[in-house]
């Protein structure tokens, strides 16, 4: 099972609450909170394209530009000891520390995806 869906270049989340029998989630990568919900797939669904529609409209109204989600760019923690030894890896093998994450993210991917 799927737990995002994806409309004119966001992710959605998908989620369930079992108390008020509804689906919901909420638009990733992007500072504005934009939310939905539906009682079945296709009410969440709906949900969430009416809401990234409604965003562009509010946008455009206030003549302000959508947010991009996932534009390449991240700051990440990764503890003292960690941050060091990457960096000293990336460094004996004639390689920035961001490449060296790069290749790592990407070697994890293909695992996942193979």
């Amino acid at each position: 099972m799927k737990n995002t869906m994806e409309y004119r270049g966001y992710i959605g989340s998908v989620e369930f609450s079992e108390t008020d029998g509804v689906f919901f989630g909420q638009v990733q990568g992007i500072r504005s909170l934009i939310s939905y919900e539906g009682e079945n797939a296709k009410e969440l669904i709906d949900g969430f394209h009416n809401a990234v529609d409604e965003y562009y409209d509010q946008c455009v109204t206030h003549g302000t530009k959508p947010e991009v989600a996932y534009k390449g760019s991240l700051n990440i923690r990764l503890g003292g000891d960690l941050h060091r030894r990457a960096a000293v890896y990336a460094i004996s093998h004639q390689q920035s520390l961001n490449s060296f994450i790069e290749d790592a993210v990407k070697e994890k991917l293909a695992l996942v995806n193979a």
